[in-house]
């Protein structure tokens, strides 16, 4: 849910890119159980922490805490492990499959935050085939919001990030997409409350559908009802 009109960008696109948990995938449960376990086993308010962890690299959500004695590699390796243990109830957005076996294999990337070994266990779990280009947690020394995982997406893909759309549903992904100076469309499938964005949004792939024009150019567009 979000307060945003509905209407589609009408412009057109060389490429998506497209974040993975909350905007192809639902995985917030899971997550939420894993990450639950290592605050508590911190001292942390978990209720807070956990508004928190979602669309950042665990090693950078772990560095803002600045725990005494706490090494962030190690903590984000052993989140990263018990996370690859725990994809009970991932599943992809509604549409989501469908939408993204419509787009030409060389227009999209998948951009997460995640590290490569989750990000493939995940999609797995929700049915998603890999792309030819994934940008992970392993691939860049900032992550989001910082836009160098969305630069490089749109750079492995071989067009300007200018010329992208990013779908993103997280904040920290959204200011990424901003930054990196490309249009962004906000996935709400996932979100509990109403979220106020500039951004269009969409709340599943359903409705919406991909032309491919004579030059390679891609323009969204929304189904008849």
């Amino acid at each position: 849910m979000s307060i945003q009109g509905s209407a589609l960008p009408a412009r057109p696109y060389r490429a998506f890119l497209f974040d993975m948990d909350g905007t192809l995938l639902n995985s917030i449960a899971a997550a939420e159980r894993v990450w639950s376990t290592w605050a508590e086993r911190h001292g942390l308010d978990v209720a807070a922490f956990l508004k928190t962890i979602h669309g950042a690299r665990a090693i950078d959500t772990i560095t803002r805490q600045a725990l005494p004695g706490v090494d962030p590699e190690k903590e984000a390796q052993w989140i990263t492990e018990a996370e690859l243990d725990d994809v009970d109830g991932v599943v992809a957005i509604p549409g989501a499959v469908e939408f993204l076996n419509g787009l030409p294999g060389d227009q999209w990337a998948l951009v997460t935050s995640a590290p490569k070994a989750l990000a493939l266990r995940r999609l797995q779990a929700a049915g998603i085939k890999p792309p030819a280009v994934l940008v992970t947690a392993e691939d860049v020394a900032r992550g989001k919001p910082d836009p160098a995982c969305y630069v490089l997406g749109a750079l492995r893909l071989g067009v300007p990030v200018q010329d992208c759309l990013i779908f993103e549903d997280a904040t920290v992904g959204i200011r990424a997409g901003e930054a990196a100076g490309a249009d962004v469309m906000v996935v709400t499938s996932t979100h509990l409350t109403p979220m106020v964005t500039a951004h269009a949004c969409i709340d599943g792939y359903e409705h919406i559908h991909v032309q491919r024009d004579s030059d390679g150019l891609l323009y969204l567009q929304r189904l008849a009802s």
